[in-house]
């Protein structure tokens, strides 16, 4: 049949691409529109923009790294000084130069040095752990930091998360009395709730350790009982971290909730007859949760130097009370190290975070493209 005759009989052929360009007005104007198209356009000027004030922010991160520990009194050399009195000058001049303190070259000289040696991966070595590589020092301490932590703050966020799109789903309802409360244990600070945590589980029932990452006597390797031994000590201080932030995220999420339910496009899902699960999930919590993908970066990203009270208080070897130490020992080179890992977190969850806002929120691809 021609296309005339088509035309005639009321037959017209549809386009061919009448059903991939078909949009539901549900979706027109919420974030959870999905998009159907063969071809992708890549952002690539939001993407070179983004990397060009990462790099920015890295670099000048690294040079507030190196100016502010030599903008304290004393150093590193001369508290190992005033505990060793037996150390001969020459030996200390040889010291203050393996360490980046010689006195003969300039501050901007020892900058260059140290943008060099950053550079070829080289941190130098930590004093207060006999002269080791910087770099050697924190991979053993940083997958405690992370093992714990990471894990304590991914349960916090999910269950807090999950836990207040459901409490405002179901606004007025019995579920409303977990507000209150875990915002309560939100405000007790972290090392008073530790030690009550010891006081009560480890202390009075003697259900958990009372701190460590393992027990004495069993050395660090691949097997049952080494793991569940650091289970069982990661257990309570992991629990507590739970507790004193399960609260920011439950009420964060909660109100945003609130504000969504608002929203004409839920009415017009409800009234579309569309099942109560699919509103929640599908439009309701995914675009409410928005606003907490920031806030999660943000907490993944100082995951690494944000425990230096939860380290103190259960005595765990993790990067937060190696931070600690080095800035009471003023040792510059693993001060240094400890920071620029913690720079670095920091970025790159905030990259993990903008990868993850772009697909949650396709405005974002749109605009900046």
């Amino acid at each position: 049949m021609s296309p005339a005759d088509r035309a005639a009989t009321g037959t017209a052929r549809p386009p061919a691409d009448a059903d991939e360009t078909a949009v539901d007005p549900l979706e027109l104007g919420t974030t959870s529109t999905e998009v159907h198209s063969r071809r992708v356009r890549v952002p690539w000027r939001f993407l070179g923009n983004r990397a060009l004030f990462y790099l920015f922010t890295l670099w000048a991160a690294v040079t507030i790294n190196f100016f502010v520990p030599r903008m304290m009194k004393g150093d590193a050399v001369s508290q190992y000084l005033s505990r060793n009195r037996n150390i001969s000058p020459e030996a200390a001049d040889a010291l203050r130069s393996l360490l980046g303190l010689d006195t003969d070259k300039s501050l901007w000289q020892q900058y260059a040095e140290y943008l060099h040696l950053l550079v070829q991966g080289n941190l130098g070595v930590a004093l207060t752990h006999g002269l080791r590589p910087v770099t050697e020092v924190i991979a053993g301490a940083l997958p405690w930091t992370i093992g714990l932590v990471g894990v304590a703050t991914v349960l916090a966020f999910s269950i807090g998360t999950v836990g207040g799109a459901v409490i405002g789903w179901k606004r007025g309802s019995k579920l409303d009395i977990l507000i209150p409360l875990t915002t309560f244990l939100n405000t007790i600070p972290y090392f008073w709730l530790g030690l009550m945590a010891i006081s009560i589980f480890a202390v009075n029932l003697g259900w958990l350790p009372i701190g460590k990452a393992f027990g004495p006597g069993v050395s660090p390797e691949w097997s049952l009982e080494f793991i569940g031994q650091v289970v069982k000590h990661g257990t309570l201080p992991a629990l507590t971290i739970v507790i004193a932030s399960l609260g920011g995220w439950m009420l964060g999420m909660r109100n945003m909730m609130l504000t969504v339910l608002d929203e004409d496009y839920i009415t017009v899902a409800h009234a579309k007859g569309m099942p109560s699960k699919r509103v929640l999930w599908r439009y309701a919590a995914r675009n409410a949760v928005l606003p907490q993908i920031q806030s999660f970066a943000l907490a993944i990203g100082f995951i690494v130097g944000g425990t230096v009270v939860m380290e103190m208080v259960f005595s765990y070897p993790g990067v937060g009370k190696m931070l600690l130490d080095a800035t009471n020992a003023k040792d510059y080179a693993l001060m240094q190290g400890v920071f620029l890992v913690i720079t670095l977190s920091v970025l790159l969850a905030n990259i993990l975070a903008d990868v993850a806002y772009a697909f949650l929120d396709p405005r974002t691809r749109q605009t900046e493209s």
